[in-house]
């Protein structure tokens, strides 16, 4: 038989998990949303500069977690320009026009910046 015994009481931690619970992201992904749309749109290769402006984000909550999504509308017969400026497409005579990845250099740094600013609240907390 396993017996467990303690002495002292659980108020340090109580309270820790209590303010972790009140922590809201909301406030720091939206300030990381705007962050993402302007990185983004300052790295989108710029013929019109359509597809830099048509950059947005929209934030879901559940009680699982917080998830962040950046979006493109710029749309032009049922293609999404951003995509076909990342990872290339084909021509209508056969050719190929080679992608850029500008997507993962912009937003990269904007995820260490969330990343390292909800650790350090939660870690002040």
């Amino acid at each position: 038989m396993i017996t467990f015994t303690h002495k002292g009481d659980l108020g340090k931690a109580t309270r820790y998990f209590q303010k972790l619970k009140e922590f809201k992201i909301q406030r720091l992904l939206e300030k990381y949303g705007k962050k993402g749309v302007d990185a983004l749109a300052a790295m989108t290769p710029v013929d019109s500069g359509r597809t830099a402006a048509s950059w947005s984000y929209e934030i879901e909550q559940s009680d699982q977690g917080a998830v962040i999504y950046f979006n493109n509308s710029n749309i032009n017969k049922n293609v999404n320009i951003a995509l076909i400026l990342q990872y290339g497409h084909g021509t209508r005579n056969g050719g190929y026009v080679q992608g850029r990845d500008y997507i993962n250099p912009a937003i990269q740094p904007v995820f260490e910046a969330l990343a390292d600013e909800a650790w350090g609240e939660v870690t002040s907390l």
